[in-house]
């Protein structure tokens, strides 16, 4: 089974238990580089095939460049990643360097378990990243990682079935300077419902499976906040235009009605199928898409209302305090996120970059070119206020309120009212 970093939802880290085999090595090497002399580092990891290839690859060259440095990778099953790493962490057995998700990378770096990266980047270098990112590896201020890669959703659309329904794609945005507004989305979505058969929707959104946190998109998109600190801010009247107009798909059938927070079949699935006729999809998703659909399909952005707003995916790399390699280490990951690195990254994976050199149509990407860049352009829409309450040490518990919630409301008639306050609730009491 084919799995990219991008399922794992980016803002929790995670994974329905169906998709979590990977291939790889079995086993979690841990164990530090040695002292005097010794130039290894072990780095663990999860990735599907072409994510495991580059890494190597890139690994050549870094030893190459660095005669003498031996960087022992070790790709493992997601589904045991974390459990590991944070055995060998409390044994101090830990990699040198691992990967992590942006949602669970504020709990290692709380508790100081990542080596400060401070003086390992000058304020030209940090610069050189989209500020959004750059906050998604920092926690008071200091970096604890290097943002290595990220994906966002955006809306794809099959545009024989669109155009069937009598709208011109030719007519579809393309940036975010004309992306649809929620009252021009919510027409399309009309549109549709009134030219498609009742087993055919308009849209389907990814929140399935452990993906609850991309609603909070929508928060975003109404220019509100869910947590400032430890406080709750969901209850407000930005939570209250979110919710009433994402519970609007259901009663308004847009969208499947099993296609809820805590459905069990993937947006991606039920738009190749044809079910669908347009998909919130992150980007990662694009080759098996593209692999899979039997049908022309393009992308675009989301609708924004205030601002434009997606989900944060994607995954960071860091380096344990416990390392005895820290320069080495640090030195690595700088390699890891330089321009070239992260170029070849993101090309052969579908993976967006977290450069600011990158930006646009920099990154030549090996499948589907030409949609690659709306991606690239929504990650754009990711603020840095949006990262600091989505790389909460919280996130797993505000992630299951959602989930419960979010689906009272869609689907058990639970009242918006109701429904802020007990995630208001939950979000306080997971913050404490």
């Amino acid at each position: 089974m084919k799995l990219s970093s991008g399922r794992l939802f980016g803002a929790v880290g995670l994974v329905a238990a169906s998709t979590l085999v990977l291939s790889g090595c079995a086993g979690f090497g841990g164990g530090g580089s040695g002292g005097g002399g010794d130039q290894t580092l072990t780095f663990t990891t999860w990735g599907s095939e072409s994510e495991e290839t580059t890494f190597k690859d890139l690994i050549a060259q870094f030893e190459a460049e660095h005669e003498g440095t031996d960087i022992k990778l070790n790709v493992v099953p997601y589904d045991q990643m974390f459990s590991n790493i944070d055995a060998q962490l409390a044994s101090g057995d830990a990699p040198d360097i691992f990967r992590v998700d942006y949602g669970n990378l504020g709990v290692y770096s709380s508790q100081d378990q990542l080596l400060d990266l401070s003086d390992s980047f000058s304020d030209d270098e940090i610069a050189e990243f989209t500020p959004a990112m750059w906050e998604a590896v920092s926690y008071e201020g200091v970096p604890y990682g290097v943002p290595h890669q990220t994906d966002v959703s955006a809306l794809l659309v099959n545009t024989q079935m669109v155009k069937d329904a009598g709208i011109d794609p030719a007519s579809l945005p393309t940036t975010q300077d004309d992306a649809w507004t929620w009252e021009e989305f919510a027409a399309v979505a009309g549109e549709l419902r009134s030219a498609l058969p009742a087993d055919k929707y308009p849209f389907v959104y990814n929140w399935q499976l452990g993906g609850a946190p991309r609603w909070l998109s929508w928060l975003f998109q109404a220019d509100g906040t869910f947590l400032d600190g430890d406080t709750a801010t969901i209850d407000s009247p930005e939570g209250a235009k979110a919710l009433d107009f994402t519970k609007s798909f259901f009663e308004q059938q847009w969208v499947p009605p099993t296609s809820s927070t805590k459905g069990t079949v993937y947006a991606d699935s039920l738009f190749t199928e044809g079910t669908a006729a347009m998909a919130f999809v992150g980007s990662f998703l694009v080759p098996d898409i593209d692999s899979l659909a039997k049908f022309d399909w393009t992308a675009i952005p989301m609708p924004r209302d205030e601002r434009g707003a997606t989900d944060l995916g994607g995954n960071a790399l860091v380096a344990t305090k416990g390392t005895k390699n820290p320069e080495l280490a640090a030195e690595f990951l700088k390699f890891m996120v330089s321009a070239d690195a992260m170029s070849e990254f993101c090309a052969n994976t579908n993976e967006l970059p977290t450069r600011l050199d990158l930006e646009g149509d920099a990154v030549q990407f090996k499948i589907r070119p030409d949609v690659m860049p709306v991606f690239v352009d929504q990650a754009a829409t990711i603020e840095p206020g949006d990262v600091k309450q989505l790389t909460s040490p919280a996130m797993a518990a505000i992630n299951t309120a959602l989930q419960d919630q979010l689906e009272a409301a869609f689907i058990g008639g639970q009242s918006t009212a109701d429904t802020l306050a007990n995630l208001s609730a939950a979000i306080e009491e997971a913050a404490k």
